[in-house]
């Protein structure tokens, strides 16, 4: 939520990959009907920008040593759109990666602690 509410008022850009769409859908409806479901998607898509998972990323995660495929296109649709860090709440997963990563706790630290400092 707080990182929504950074993306909201401009302070940062959050970049989802269309997985996430599909994996957070399938947790909202669990708790919600799909209409509200469909409600919060709505949302959380005009606050962030929406990777590309295409042909290429496919073929980079086929032949990645990443040991979860679904990690593996997360992290090439990250790189392929130029994003600066990985916030997820598995790390582990991405002991491949070239790029930080980050729960979002931590990066909400890093993020107040850089703007106290400036």
């Amino acid at each position: 939520m707080q990182l929504a509410t950074l993306a909201d008022k401009g302070n940062i850009v959050l970049i989802v990959s269309p997985i996430s769409f599909v994996t957070v859908n399938y947790f909202l409806s669990k708790f919600e009907s799909p209409k509200i479901a469909k409600e919060k998607l709505r949302k959380l898509k005009i606050l962030c920008e929406i990777s590309k998972i295409d042909e290429e990323i496919i073929e980079k995660g086929l032949n990645s040593n990443f040991k979860d495929f679904e990690d593996s296109l997360q992290y090439f649709s990250a790189i392929a759109s130029e994003s600066e860090i990985i916030i997820t709440r598995n790390g582990k997963d991405f002991q491949e990666s070239s790029l930080p990563v980050m729960t979002a706790s931590e990066f909400l630290k890093s993020f107040r602690r850089n703007k106290d400092m400036q």
